[in-house]
């Protein structure tokens, strides 16, 4: 071989052996900076007094109280449960009446949902009052006297910690040292006002969230399919946008289409029933769910409903044998009725690693928008920003807690205002 060609080899594999060694040596550096961030992060929270509790509202009263198990008497009727049986007459004495029958139990009155609008207010003030640490420890960074190199790194650290995601925490550290009133600017309040401006822009201040049952012209019944992997609250979050739907004035119905997870239809017949919302289910489990979907379409019909909800199995075994369960559901209910949403339920708590199912799930079957259930003002807020620039689509709808009516259309204001209070 040529010495040339010898020198030349030489040289590539010296390049290939520095590329890797400085990759190895920058990731190293990364995760070195990360945990540092978090260590602060953790220390800032560990200094934050907790929330006050706040006072509950009279509608989460009233479902607390319905909610409480009501011991049974299991005397029979006329019988004194507090007392023990009195002894034998030792004579004869006269037969007691025949007591008088019970009388047929009142069927159960619906529940009356809590209004959109104080939903929000709610929702709200849990973001506000929860202890944050997020915006702590952004605000700790920018209100330094001179930002060094390593303080810009530490800007970006804290936003991958709450999920913001690579890519949107990289636009906003650049957008933040190009502005020149950061460096300048050492008032909180001010540094706060520039950075909840440009979080809103990430999370889209203008963006129509609007679910399409919502929209001018659409069609009724209005059909929505509830996708994700079982786990995130899908079938809990159908039963809460019911609630919503009857809050609103809208008729439903829901279609209980997870026919493999045992208990599914239960679930979701329970949620209708609290307020009057007929579930369209089959009398077996494993049953073919397009087949329930189908009937749910035309029952919907039929009724003329304003929705009809339909919610589907979780599995997650492979891409082609989702995409094929999905499909066949969306093509059979389209036999009665054209599907106008497919809304997919992220487990907000999961952070970048519910990301690859939620992309499965939209490659899978078009989302038009997404339920972040478990969402709060934690650390993690930040997914809002990385799922929406992933998927591309909105989040229409957020839910705070595990009350019935803690379900809500997503509000941007007012959740950048929680991440930063």
């Amino acid at each position: 071989m040529e010495p040339n060609s010898i020198l030349a080899v030489v040289a590539v594999v010296i390049v290939v052996a520095a590329l890797i060694v400085g990759g190895y040596l920058m990731d190293r550096s990364r995760k070195r900076r990360i945990a540092r961030a978090e260590e602060r992060i953790k220390a800032d929270a560990a200094s934050v007094p907790p929330a006050a509790t706040p006072e509950p509202t009279p509608a989460e009263s009233a479902t607390a109280s319905e909610s409480e198990p009501k011991s049974e008497s299991k005397h029979e009727p006329g019988e004194d449960a507090g007392s023990a049986p009195a002894p034998a007459a030792e004579s004869a004495a006269p037969a007691p009446a025949e007591p008088a029958p019970a009388p047929a139990p009142a069927p159960a009155k619906a529940e009356t949902p809590e209004s959109v609008g104080s939903r929000l207010t709610r929702l709200k003030a849990k973001l506000a009052k929860s202890a944050n640490p997020f915006g702590k420890a952004l605000f700790a960074i920018l209100t330094k006297d001179h930002l060094t190199e390593a303080d810009w790194e530490d800007v970006e650290d804290t936003l991958l910690l709450a999920d913001v995601g690579a890519e949107a925490a990289e636009q906003l550290v650049d957008e933040l040292r190009s502005d020149a009133r950061v460096t300048g600017e050492k008032d909180p309040a001010a540094v706060r006002e520039m950075l909840r401006g440009k979080l809103l822009d990430l999370v889209g201040r203008d963006t129509d969230r609007r679910l399409n049952v919502n929209k001018p012209g659409a069609a009724k019944p209005s059909v929505i399919m509830m996708v994700g992997v079982n786990g995130t609250g899908k079938t809990t979050t159908a039963g809460k946008l019911a609630r919503l739907f009857v809050a609103d004035g809208k008729s439903v119905v829901l279609g209980a289409a997870d026919t493999f997870r045992a208990a599914a239809a239960d679930q979701l017949e329970t949620w209708g029933a609290r307020v009057d919302v007929p579930v369209v289910r089959s009398d077996k489990d494993g049953a073919d769910p397009a087949s329930v979907a189908f009937d749910a379409a035309a029952r919907a019909k039929e009724a003329d409903a304003d929705v009809l909800i339909i919610d589907t199995a979780g599995r997650l075994q492979n891409k082609a044998n989702l995409m094929d369960e999905l499909g066949k559901i969306r093509r059979v209910t389209e036999k009665n009725l054209p599907v106008d949403e497919v809304l997919l339920v992220l487990d907000a708590t999961t952070g970048q690693n519910g990301m690859a199912q939620a992309k499965v799930f939209a490659e899978a079957i078009g989302i038009t928008g997404i339920v972040l259930s478990k969402l709060d003002g934690s650390a993690r807020g930040g997914i809002v920003i990385s799922v929406q620039k992933e998927l591309g689509v909105p989040v229409k709808l957020v839910g705070l807690g595990e009350g019935p009516d803690d379900l809500a259309p997503f509000d941007p204001e007012g959740f950048v205002d929680g991440i930063l209070a």
